[in-house]
């Protein structure tokens, strides 16, 4: 099929298709005679693996790594454990994310208990004074 049609299929730009076949993640291309691209029907399928792969957090580069060269060549316990990493590190994620949110809402909290006989200036001094040091990122980091 020419990249009209799967970009119809699929939905993305042919220009996005075109950047998925030069940074290697759609190989399965022909050239034909008259220079026109042309795609197997599983493009349709690789295509939307790799949507499907961005929306789940996967970097191109991951998917570049996890995608085979055809669909019979996938590995299930290496596929497998790919997924796993990555729930992994959507959970770590998740409790940093947890744990910004709480100190946020604290930092809020503090804000808005200001005196009412104190300037915004004065209330964050205060703020800033009554802030715990082992709440501080280590320097460097």
């Amino acid at each position: 099929m020419k990249i009209g049609e799967l970009a119809q299929r699929t939905g993305l730009a042919a220009s996005r298709i075109r950047f998925y076949e030069r940074i290697g993640l759609l190989k399965t291309v022909q050239r034909q005679a008259n220079g026109y691209r042309s795609y197997p029907a599983d493009a349709v399928l690789t295509l939307r693996l790799i949507t499907a792969g961005q929306r789940a957090g996967f970097s191109l580069d991951e998917l570049r790594t996890l995608l085979p060269d055809g669909l019979a060549g996938w590995e299930h316990d290496a596929l497998i454990d790919t997924l796993r990493r990555k729930v992994q590190g959507i959970e770590a994620l998740q409790a940093q994310l947890a744990q910004s949110r709480a100190h946020l809402l604290e930092l809020v909290a503090q804000i808005e208990a200001r005196p009412a006989d104190m300037d915004c200036a004065a209330n964050a001094r205060r703020v800033l004074a009554e802030m715990r040091l082992d709440d501080a990122p280590a320097e460097g980091a």
